[in-house]
């Protein structure tokens, strides 16, 4: 029997979720929800819907709706506490979209309410679902980068600017999660410092504050909305420093008014370097053979390790002796968060890649940061 669904937020992402539950042959679309009119009627365009989908610009219009099982939120993130604890409340299924909360209190009131209503709640890190993510994850835990050095990401673009969270919120959280998962640790200290630049000039007001579409969706799908930002302001470029209990240490930029797009993330270990460049469709994911450090105990030669001191060899800059572009399963990593999703919703049983007990992690650490952030970069245990 099919899952009866109703997406909220017919934007850029709800688009990719509408589009996969249609194609996937266990659920069913019942009702799409958006407050932008012009929204619905482009969905129902491309998607060619049948008349018996429902297109409703308030929630409440469809929350009786028979049949309905599952909710998925693409909205921004400043209503996903609302919509999640009101879908929840009702009896329904939830898949969210990153981050589940923009507070820890709020965060865990889901998942102990997700716990209480006995359903699923299901936090959309897609990334997780990447086959390079999958990958790398292997090749890490057979130790092929040999002694894991430090990690850096760069998460950049030019627009689109958030009304609602800083850069840290809406970048950060995937890079963190891979690294995370790649370590299979979680961090001990964060570090976080970052930048507010100066608006153009007659732009401040409707730059600082919501904007005229995220305020829409707030007022029409989650009208009784509290929830703020953590941070007061709201930070275009911010650097985050993590350090985790081997020592291993992770530096990620975040920035949304860079000239470039970057989504590259890498692991640098005594062994070789593995590098996720999702900016590289064709070669996403590689590993680079060779030393990091010519003076690790993997690259001494037995006769440089007993030569005389005035014949020792002397010490040569590192160099890659190979690159290799893996091969990945081919496969949408959003079709994957789908097909668990509605697998969790099927058999009743959490995932423990995208739970909320795990998204609750997640947002400790970017709590964590944001309290950095607002004290110049301070070091913190994440609390």
């Amino acid at each position: 029997m099919k899952i009866g669904i109703a997406v909220l937020g017919a934007g850029r992402w709800g688009v990719n979720l509408i589009r996969n539950f249609l194609e996937h042959p266990n659920s069913q679309v019942l009702a799409v929800v958006d407050p932008n009119r012009d929204s619905l009627v482009a969905v129902q365009k491309q998607f060619n819907l049948d008349a018996s989908v429902i297109l409703a610009t308030d929630w409440s219009q469809v929350q009786a709706l028979p049949g309905l099982q599952a909710v998925a939120i693409a909205t921004p993130a400043s209503t996903h506490y609302t919509l999640a604890a009101t879908a929840l409340k009702q009896g329904y299924h939830v898949l969210a979209e990153k981050p589940l909360a923009l507070n820890l209190t709020e965060a865990i009131e889901l998942c102990q309410l997700a716990e209480k209503q006995q359903r699923q709640l299901f936090v959309d890190h897609t990334y997780l679902f990447h086959p390079a993510v999958d990958r790398g994850q292997r090749i890490i835990q057979q130790h092929q980068l040999g002694k894991l050095r430090y990690g850096y990401a760069q998460r950049t673009h030019f627009k689109p600017v958030r009304h609602d969270v800083d850069a840290l919120w809406d970048l950060a959280i995937h890079d963190i999660a891979i690294f995370n998962t790649w370590l299979e640790q979680t961090p001990i200290e964060v570090r976080a410092i970052g930048t507010v630049f100066p608006k153009e000039s007659g732009k401040g007001k409707k730059e600082s504050g919501i904007n005229k579409e995220a305020a829409e969706i707030e007022n029409q799908l989650a009208p009784s909305l509290l929830t703020t930002n953590p941070a007061e302001k709201l930070a275009d470029l911010v650097w985050v420093t993590l350090t985790y209990p081997d020592g291993f240490q992770a530096f990620i930029h975040l920035c949304w008014l860079n000239p470039d797009k970057q989504r590259r993330l890498t692991v640098v270990g005594s062994l070789g370097t593995l590098i996720f460049d999702e900016m590289l469709p064709e070669t996403p994911l590689i590993l680079q053979r060779g030393p990091s450090d010519y003076r690790g105990e993997e690259n001494n030669s037995f006769e440089s390790a007993i030569a005389k001191p005035s014949k020792r060899i002397a010490p040569q800059p590192t160099s890659i002796r190979h690159r290799e572009v893996l091969s990945l399963e081919q496969v949408e990593p959003l079709r994957r968060v789908c097909d668990r999703f509605l697998n969790c919703v099927q058999t009743n049983t959490p995932c423990l890649t995208s739970s909320g007990a795990a998204s609750v992690e997640l947002i400790r650490i970017l709590s964590t940061l944001s309290k950095s952030l607002e004290l110049g970069g301070q070091p913190l245990i994440p609390f």
